[in-house]
């Protein structure tokens, strides 16, 4: 089967310099796959008119079409101003792509409240699933953990964490191809008595469920990777992510100052760049780019905004990978097999057409 990208070519930081590159970078891999580039054809055909000249493009624009969309969402965007005016822009049109069947999966760098309350909106949401999470991977001691919800719902029902934590697991068990991945209940020690009562809950809720529920983990568990998955709110999973970014980037800045002070520092920088690189591959974030909007009737990644054409095109393959492993289909047979064992009941929160109490903006 030849699978199909639809990606919104003016969504991020910088657009079309970025997304356009990306998107040949990755049919140059990807042989068996096709892109939809949307957005404005006249900003689109302009980047690839240099990729042209250059001479690497020209093999993959048999596999890539332009589709037009002459509307932008704006990073500062309000949701319901770009569910309800913008129904041209390049992200609407995206996603609407995948829900006439056009395209199997979505990528967009664009604003994630805008993308989550649009896909929301447009794609409605697996049944059995109440709300929809963001979920994202992070570099750990034992290769990447899957954590969510990084920012999609501000305050989430035990029945909620419930349902994040089968689309967490399902999603580990198709990309990674593990049987049965651990999950952990993000939480403020690891005894079953501590947190709150929603979590304590849901504790107990994740231990009744066929999950592999490893029980409680703490925030150093995270990047331990004591778990495959970790589950938690969004409010608790944005904070953690935005500081955890916030230490990469003040470890960075001071190495880099440290090796700066003098010329034998500097010297010495110079006889450990291998291990520099070495340590910078590991930890780049960009490998790490594409976080999975799970629960949806398609599949919609969103890549960081800021993200270069490496990362963005990091997210465009996660993209592939989830359509080309069945991700929904497996994330609906296992909620199903748990509703017609009583052991998930529907929490009732949000209807398909109500934007998402988003934790991030």
């Amino acid at each position: 089967m030849q699978t199909t990208i639809a990606i919104d070519a003016m969504g991020g930081d910088v657009g079309p310099k970025v997304t356009v590159p990306a998107a040949l970078s990755f049919l140059a891999q990807s042989p068996d796959c096709r892109v939809l580039l949307v957005g404005r054809t006249d900003n689109i055909k302009a980047q690839l008119r240099k990729a042209t000249a250059r001479g690497d493009a020209t093999l993959m624009l048999r596999r890539l079409e332009v589709i037009e969309a002459p509307e932008l969402v704006e990073m500062h965007e309000d949701v319901r101003s770009a569910i309800r005016h913008k129904k041209n822009s390049s992200m609407r049109v995206a996603i609407d792509l995948v829900k006439s069947g056009r395209a199997h999966a979505c990528v967009s760098a664009g604003n994630t409240g805008a993308l989550m309350g649009t896909a929301k909106f447009v794609l409605k949401t697996l049944p059995g699933i109440d709300r929809p999470a963001i979920c994202g991977a992070l570099p750990s001691r034992n290769g990447v953990v899957y954590v969510l919800d990084l920012g999609a719902n501000a305050e989430s029902t035990p029945e909620h964490l419930l349902q994040f934590a089968i689309m967490g697991a399902m999603l580990c068990a198709a990309v990674d191809g593990k049987e049965s991945p651990s999950v952990g209940l993000l939480n403020i020690g690891s005894e079953e008595i501590k947190g709150n009562e929603s979590t304590k809950r849901a504790g107990e809720l994740l231990k009744a469920s066929h999950l592999n529920f490893f029980g409680n983990v703490e925030g150093t568990d995270i990047y331990k990777g004591t778990t495959d998955v970790v589950v938690c709110d969004g409010f608790v999973g944005n904070v953690m992510l935005k500081a955890s970014e916030g230490i990469a980037k003040m470890m960075g800045d001071f190495l880099k100052e440290e090796y700066k002070k003098s010329p034998l520092r500097k010297l010495m920088a110079l006889i450990s760049l291998p291990a520099l690189n070495g340590f910078r591959s590991r930890v780049d974030h960009r490998q790490y780019n594409g976080a999975a909007l799970l629960g949806l009737r398609g599949i919609v990644v969103k890549s960081h905004g800021s993200a270069d054409a490496y990362g963005f095109g990091r997210a465009i393959l996660r993209a592939k990978s989830e359509a080309e492993h069945g991700l929904l289909s497996k994330i609906s047979t296992e909620i199903e097999r748990l509703h017609n064992e009583g052991l998930l009941q529907p929490a009732g929160a949000a209807s398909n057409d109500e934007v998402p109490n988003l934790a991030e903006g």
